[in-house]
């Protein structure tokens, strides 16, 4: 990846790397002058990086499954992902996972590589192996240093004689017969073809004082669970091969070992085979001489008896005669030592150009840069020195331990991974497949709390009615009407809305997703507005955006309008949602580049407002000249031109024409010169709230100029004349620098707030614009006009085209006032007729007359009563 990266640094490229750790390999990332970041995967508030500031990820390794949490989430879903895969070491875990059932960790992995843009292997083999993950986006680059790298560490690990440990002795030839890496029926048999073709050369070298012959081979081939051991014993015994000569070994348990205590090499496959075989680039890395087939793909690294031995594949035979040239009475001869030491250099650096183009080509198929990217230049034009060797010489300090403890280390991180799953399996990392069920029990539990809630308000109400006296009829009748009148303004009011109540400003944050809730506030100035109604913070005051403006529940408005759809989310019946003197937005992506108001600035803004210091005025705190997009410091104009694929200024004089109802064609657009001043970027501002209303009442009407110009073309293709790709987004680049055109023209006072010290500077000062603002055309009382006139078309004559303007906020002209007053005084007298009828009633009501009273009788009469009774 070193190398890789240094090589399209010279073309163009720019790098930034996250690592997971700190480790020795970083020292070597900052000499070629990319700088490195330590991050945190498993941080309790999140990665805090905006992927979004980049145009492409490259992730090495399957250690940083990690990171893919953030990469499964909005707004960073659709980020192009590189993942280049070395191991083996997952692909045989997942055999042992189907066979042990765990198909839940094995579709958890399924779901990363689903992720991935690319997935990159660095030979055919491991594509292979990793069939079970394969979704259809595999890709391989071949060429990597990993098997030098090895081979150098074992040489240093074994420094002593490793042959007496393997069981030879110092006179014997050693010769090794390796294979295609792929295992097909024919193999078996080409081997067998090479043991016929060194039966032969067998006399031609010393008996031992056993009489054992000093010529051993090894045939390394298959795994260590299956038979062919067996096979190839008995092909020897067929042969004649004498007893203890030809032995077969694993070649996943003693590749290593054979291969570097071997005299030779013989590459025994005539598989045509699409990279130089990864066996025969180890043999040779160990300065071990070879002898190969003259197959394609070798014969484009190998010349003949310069840095290896070739012999026809059609003629086996030939074999023979090769062998008989590399041994000099039993011992390898001076010429067949110099071709191992050339095939050694050789080896070393094999397929780098392959390998850096290979991934220069890819990027260019799967980065989409947006046009103020400079294109990279072409391969043909990096210089050769980086296509030709990898960077060996930076990393001499590092101890031949490294490929080692690299090896190990993806076995340790998935037996880790394997018993965090298996501890907390309902706590495992989410993926974005859940979400729906997550929303759904979050809107169940939300549900249940706002019944209770009601419960426990309607419970308390009845308690204070019993508690009440009843009083007069006429004090009972006006209680029961001011009720009546206040049910609907009844709600609890939490914390965070009483303290923003109390201020005269209320910032909001527009966010989409997940991987945005570790840049937004928590303090009452702040208000997150969730531009969908999944991605929302638990237990946060945020806003729906879609529950107040249903248009961004269309994905493809939510995307092209961006933050824009929170401006006519809370613009649309403000009142209900706002209630401060001033309002003001923040991108969350001005706090991920440390842009943000301070808080030292956030009191000077306040001071600045409560004192009106400078009146209706546009306050913002992320300057154009700053802006990293911007590093040839081009004018407003040219700059929009620069981030809208050069066609800013022609689809912003299509959307006024449209806007305006010019028939003629636009020859100028609003000027915005170059005064010594800045302009505001990435819609962080602030502004009073009536000039806010004021703003998105232009805003509308140009979006929807806008969409009416560049809709058909845009989502039936996706293509759009301001990006030179597809792009969700199109237009939402050139909203983005609207505010300035609005607030220059329309006579506002710009204001510049550094973030960090709160220091303000007024921009485009009065005395400046004089005989340069178009104030005609964007005074309130030519855009009030305009929206009437659209309101009244909307509300009277319905229209059936397609038309977005009257779904991007309220509609309201006097028409609709004066039908909304008489609505309301017709209700009006309704009650009062209903009152009046009730009381009627009530006067004219018949009451039952008295049947008749008790009259006592006198005492006298109650004793004679009693003594006739007696009598009787």
């Amino acid at each position: 990846m070193v190398t890789v990266a240094a090589a399209l640094q010279e073309i163009g490229y720019e790098f930034q790397v996250y690592s997971l750790e700190d480790g020795p390999v970083h020292d070597v990332w900052r000499t070629i002058g990319i700088p490195v970041t330590i991050i945190q995967a498993f941080d309790k508030t999140g990665i805090v990086v905006d992927w979004l500031n980049y145009d492409g990820i490259l992730v090495n390794s399957f250690e940083a499954r990690g990171v893919f949490s953030c990469f499964v989430q909005e707004p960073f879903k659709s980020l192009p992902l590189i993942w280049t895969i070395h191991e083996r070491s997952l692909a045989t875990r997942s055999r042992k996972y189907i066979s042990s059932g765990r198909i839940d960790l094995l579709n958890d992995w399924k779901r990363i590589f689903n992720r991935s843009s690319v997935v990159v292997f660095p030979n055919y083999i491991l594509p292979m192996i990793y069939s079970t993950f394969d979704v259809g986006n595999f890709f391989v680059i071949p060429g990597t240093p990993a098997e030098a790298w090895e081979a150098d560490t074992v040489m240093a690990l074994h420094k002593d004689n490793l042959r007496v440990k393997m069981g030879y002795e110092l006179e014997d030839a050693v010769i090794a017969i390796v294979g295609s890496q792929f295992m097909y029926r024919g193999l078996w048999l080409e081997h067998a073809i090479i043991l016929q073709a060194l039966l032969p050369v067998l006399s031609d070298f010393p008996l031992d004082n056993n009489s054992n012959s000093n010529l051993k081979i090894v045939v390394l081939s298959g795994d260590s669970t299956s038979n062919y051991g067996v096979v190839f014993e008995e092909i020897a015994i067929n042969l004649t091969y004498p007893s203890g000569i030809v032995k077969h070994k694993a070649i996943d348990v003693d590749a290593d070992n054979i291969l570097s205590t071997a005299d030779l090499v013989i590459y025994g496959s005539f598989l045509e085979e699409q990279s130089f075989p990864e066996v025969l680039m180890k043999a040779m890395c160990f300065e071990k001489p070879i002898i190969a087939p003259d197959l394609s793909m070798i014969r484009k690294y190998v010349d003949d008896r310069v840095n290896g031995y070739l012999f026809p594949k059609e003629n086996p035979k030939f074999l023979t005669q090769v062998i008989r040239q590399v041994f000099s009475n039993g011992k390898l001869s001076s010429l067949a030592h110099n071709i191992a030491s050339i095939g050694r250099s050789t080896a070393r650096n094999l397929m780098v150009s392959e390998t850096v183009e290979g991934y220069a080509s890819l990027l260019v198929n799967v980065l989409k840069l947006p046009s103020e990217v400079a294109p990279p230049k072409d391969v043909a034009e990096m210089p050769l020195n980086f296509k030709e060797k990898w960077q060996w010489h930076l990393f001499e300090a590092l101890s031949n331990s490294t490929y080692i403890n690299c090896t190990l280390r993806s076995y340790t991180f998935l037996d880790k991974f394997e018993q965090q799953w298996n501890n907390a399996p309902k706590d495992r990392p989410l993926s974005a497949d859940d979400g729906p069920f997550l929303y759904s029990i979050w809107e169940e539990e939300k549900n249940i709390e706002i019944a209770n809630a009601r419960k426990r308000k309607e419970e308390e109400e009845l308690k204070d009615r019993s508690d009440q006296s009843h009083g007069t009829w006429e004090e009972v009748y006006r209680s029961a009407k001011r009720a009546d009148r206040s049910k609907q303004d009844l709600h609890e009011r939490d914390e965070g809305e009483l303290e923003r109540t109390g201020q005269p400003l209320s910032i909001y944050e527009p966010y989409f997703g997940e991987g945005t809730w570790p840049f937004l506030h928590l303090s009452s100035l702040y208000r997150g507005i969730g531009l969908s109604t999944k991605g929302r913070r638990p237990g946060a005051e945020d806003i729906d955006a879609s529950a107040r403006l249903p248009l961004l529940d269309n994905p493809y408005y939510r995307d092209i309008l961006g933050e824009y759809g929170a401006f006519f989310a809370i613009a649309n019946r403000i009142d209900r949602v706002h209630k401060n003197a001033w309002i003001g937005f923040q991108s969350w992506r001005a706090t991920a580049r440390k842009a943000s108001l301070s808080r030292i600035a956030e009191n000077a803004l306040l001071d600045a407002i409560e004192t009106q210091r400078h009146g209706d005025t546009l306050y913002f705190w992320v300057r154009l000249d700053l802006d990293p997009r911007n590093s040839l410091q081009l004018d407003f104009w040219s700059f929009c031109d620069a981030i809208n694929a050069g066609n800013c200024k022609f689809a912003f004089a299509e959307a006024l024409k449209r806007m305006y109802g010019i028939k003629h064609d636009l020859d100028s657009l609003p000027p915005m010169p170059v005064d010594g001043g800045t302009w505001s970027v990435m819609q962080s501002w602030a502004l009073p709230t009536r000039s806010f209303l004021e703003f998105v009442m232009f805003s509308r009407m140009f979006v929807d100029a806008l969409d009416a110009h560049m809709y058909d073309e845009h989502h039936s293709s996706g293509q759009c004349y301001l990006s030179f790709s597809k792009d969700k987004q199109c237009y939402s680049r050139l909203l983005e620098l609207l505010i300035n055109v609005w607030a220059y023209h329309s006579a506002r006072r710009m204001v510049y707030v550094n973030p960090d010290t709160g220091i303000m500077q007024e921009h485009h000062k009065f005395k400046s614009r004089r005989g340069q603002m178009w104030i005609r055309w964007f005074s309130y009382a030519t855009l009030k006009s305009m929206d009437e006139d659209l309101a009244e078309e909307a509300d009277s004559e319905h229209p059936t085209r397609r038309w977005l303007w009257p779904t991007t906020g309220e509609i309201f002209w006097q028409g609709v006032y004066e039908r909304e007053r008489k609505l309301r005084h017709r209700q009006k007298e309704d009650r009062k007729q209903r009152s009046k009828d009730k009381i009627d009633r009530i006067r004219r009501r018949t009451h039952q007359k008295v049947i008749g009273k008790y009259v006592k009788p006198p005492p006298e009469m109650k004793n004679s009563n009693t003594s006739t009774a007696g009598l009787n």
